[in-house]
């Protein structure tokens, strides 16, 4: 099975629950940076999406177009080393994705890209303690359910799934970047809240996927129901 692609207006959908769930997750993702880093990682990121809520009325050409105005924007507005891995993750999405509708191998694709952009920009490894280890799995994990012939939603839910697995591996990781990397050992023991917000961000892609399918599939269902009363 296959599945509806992913239009534009999931892409919005995306976003618009990708910045409610960073704004519900916010002190989670403060206390989790506290604790091995600055502490800016929470703020950075709602205050990133909360400039992304603001656009997304705007009129887009096609789903890239969405992901490369959350790119655009998330590098202007968000400090620290989120803003330069989320940017670039998002814009190598969108150029991924381009203005077609998204099928469960371009969704795949799109997430490897975005992974891509993510090791090129940090130069981090599985195994780093970082929100690699999150992306990597998802990645993996998207590609097999596409090829497995699932719906782009279920290539999305696969991918959470997975980076919710890889970010709390990286509880027993000794952190070998970032501001993590200087408490060395002492690092071990905490999830990296790049992991964390990263998992938010997909299972808000999977969520808004799932929600499309069953709008859909509900006006298909009333369409049947019509004919069969005509």
């Amino acid at each position: 099975m296959t599945g509806a692609a992913l239009d534009t207006a999931w892409a919005v959908r995306w976003v618009r629950a990708a910045a409610d769930a960073v704004a519900e997750h916010r002190a989670e993702l403060v206390d989790l940076d506290r604790a091995i880093g600055d502490g800016d990682h929470g703020e950075n990121m709602d205050r990133g999406f909360t400039a992304v809520r603001e656009k997304l009325d705007d009129e887009f050409t096609g789903p890239g177009a969405v992901l490369k105005m959350v790119a655009m924007t998330l590098m202007s507005k968000v400090g620290g080393a989120a803003g330069p891995l989320y940017g670039t993750a998002f814009l190598r999405a969108a150029t991924s994705l381009g203005d077609d509708d998204a099928s469960a191998e371009a969704v795949a694709a799109m997430l490897a890209a975005a992974r891509d952009g993510v090791v090129s920009r940090g130069k981090a490894e599985v195994g780093d303690a970082t929100m690699v280890d999150a992306w990597t799995p998802a990645v993996d994990a998207a590609v097999q359910a596409a090829s497995s012939g699932a719906s782009p939603a279920d290539v999305l839910t696969a991918a959470a799934d997975a980076a919710q697995t890889g970010a709390e591996s990286t509880d027993a990781l000794q952190a070998r970047k970032g501001r993590a990397s200087y408490l060395g050992e002492r690092s071990i023991g905490h999830r990296d809240p790049g992991a964390v917000s990263t998992v938010l961000l997909l299972r808000a892609a999977a969520s808004a996927a799932s929600a499309g399918a069953e709008s859909a599939a509900g006006a298909d269902g009333d369409g049947d129901a019509a004919e069969s009363r005509g």
